[in-house]
């Protein structure tokens, strides 16, 4: 994914055009459709705790790079615990589960699980008293869930993805959590004080920072030469594209764009990465697969077509 905006941003004197904000949105829908390819690329050459690790480290010191070369707000002793709780649910679940899941599943189970996304945040919501629940959430949920139970009944693949789909699972919960805990603290964080580059820096180094032993041990097990271009070209992507560029970019779009407009990519972004997966890396989706998405998409337009609190965009 994606990412919620947890922390008010800096103001601007004058906001951007449509025409660029239309181009900042494909930019995204385009980055966020090839992280599923490029990881499993990736995959190729490395395990999936040590992509997760590698992609998180080097995210974290490309922003830290950013965040020192250019004017910025001090970090407040009080947000320290915030961006800890979105670095562990935004970024280390998020993207490590996303990342690691992606090893044993395929790309189009994992688009179609991650677009359960707004269920998962409405009902959290609901939950924490954040939104109501509603008749028509219900019914979109109910829908959903049968798209998934389609989905994890497929008798027609050579093997099964529990695991894989279990933690993409996991990815769309840490993401989840990660919204609620981000629309609370915007709800009670006085004053504009972040701007979207120092957001994304303390939570991928608070992520980073979980993340250092696991990259150091499997660092040390990894046959560095055997990693082709490919695998470090999958690696950057994720990283520099995914992880850098479009979360920055999500949140700054989120400074100018209604959450609808923006929610708009998690519609889009099921058939563009099935498309990609057919054509670059030979995956068939089978019938239960496509009817699955289908209902997966439907119930989630159900659910939230009154429900704009939480703007949620592909994420991983």
């Amino acid at each position: 994914m994606n990412s919620f905006n947890p922390v008010k941003f800096d103001s601007a004197a004058r906001g951007p055009g449509r025409g660029t904000l239309n181009v900042a949105l494909a930019v995204m829908l385009a980055i966020w459709s090839g992280n599923y390819v490029a990881g499993k690329l990736a995959l190729r050459y490395m395990t999936g705790l040590m992509l997760a690790s590698l992609r998180i480290e080097l995210a974290a010191l490309i922003l830290v790079g950013l965040h020192l070369a250019r004017p910025r707000a001090r970090l407040r002793w009080r947000d320290l615990g915030t961006f800890g709780l979105l670095g562990l649910f935004g970024v280390a679940i998020n993207q490590g589960c996303f990342t690691t899941g992606l090893g044993y599943t395929t790309s189009s189970h994992a688009v179609i699980l991650i677009a359960l996304d707004p269920i998962v945040v409405l009902l959290l919501a609901s939950v924490a008293k954040l939104e109501k629940f509603t008749l028509a959430k219900f019914i979109g949920m109910v829908v959903s869930f049968a798209g998934v139970v389609l989905l994890e009944t497929d008798r027609s693949v050579g093997q099964p993805f529990a695991t894989g789909d279990l933690l993409t699972l996991g990815c769309v919960m840490g993401y989840s959590i990660y919204s609620v805990i981000g629309k609370r603290a915007a709800t009670r964080t006085p004053g504009e004080h972040y701007d979207a580059v120092s957001i994304n820096m303390w939570m991928t180094l608070f992520a980073a920072i979980l993340f250092a032993p696991a990259a150091v041990r499997e660092g040390m097990a990894l046959d560095w030469a055997q990693v082709g271009w490919v695998g470090w070209a999958g690696l950057l992507y994720m990283s520099v594209l995914s992880s850098v560029v479009s979360y920055t970019m999500f949140n700054w779009i989120l400074r100018h764009v209604d959450a609808s407009r923006v929610a708009a990519v998690n519609y889009l972004q099921v058939p563009i990465v099935i498309t990609l997966a057919v054509a670059i890396l030979g995956e068939r989706p089978s019938p239960h697969l496509l009817s699955g998405a289908a209902l997966v998409l439907l119930g989630v337009y159900v659910a939230e077509r009154h429900a704009a609190l939480f703007p949620v965009a592909g994420n991983g």
